[in-house]
């Protein structure tokens, strides 16, 4: 192939994938910090409760489940466990912690944030159409990324004078990261 046809190939994809790489790129960044901040969601009101709970044996979703409604929890429940002390209970729009010796605990009431909640379920939707269209895009990522190494022409900047060092750059430091901190 001549090369105006990989530069050709490079800028149409390029063209073509510049909204899902931002967006990946944003989402991913908000995904990296959702421990120290929740980009997802945003909270609508925090409320102190005080509860009588059942020896810990005895907590399951049916217990769970009639719980949030009687804490006027209309919404969905997704998941429930008791760690280190405390019953956490996530809703849909809600999440609920409890001390289970102590019964008192707090209502997280929750909105998901526009644009920013459905931009990040690109990194977790597992449905089939997005899954092959992820991967299409991966293998245009290393199109893009191939046949921008022969876009430039001979000279100390091109691929084969300066550009493999970088790449091998690229390559070895996330393997050196996996081995020192995986």
């Amino acid at each position: 192939m001549k090369k105006k046809t990989f530069r050709n190939l490079h800028r149409d994809l390029g063209y073509f994938y510049i909204g899902l790489i931002v967006s990946f790129a944003l989402s991913g960044l908000m995904m990296n910090h959702r421990d120290s901040w929740h980009p997802e969601k945003y909270t609508t009101e925090t409320k102190v409760i005080q509860v009588q709970l059942p020896d810990v044996s005895k907590i399951d979703d049916k217990f769970v489940e009639d719980l949030g409604k009687k804490l006027d929890i209309e919404d969905k429940m997704r998941r429930q466990t008791v760690k280190k002390g405390n019953l956490k209970i996530s809703f849909e729009n809600n999440d609920v912690e409890i001390d289970v010796k102590t019964g008192k605990g707090e209502i997280v009431s929750f909105l998901k944030t526009p644009i920013i909640s459905q931009t990040m379920k690109l990194h977790k939707n597992e449905s089939n159409f997005w899954i092959y269209y992820s991967d299409i895009f991966a293998l245009s990522l290393i199109t893009i990324a191939l046949t921008g190494t022969i876009m430039i022409k001979g000279g100390k900047f091109s691929f084969k004078q300066r550009g493999w060092k970088l790449a091998l750059a690229g390559v070895i430091f996330p393997i050196l990261f996996l081995i020192l901190f995986g």
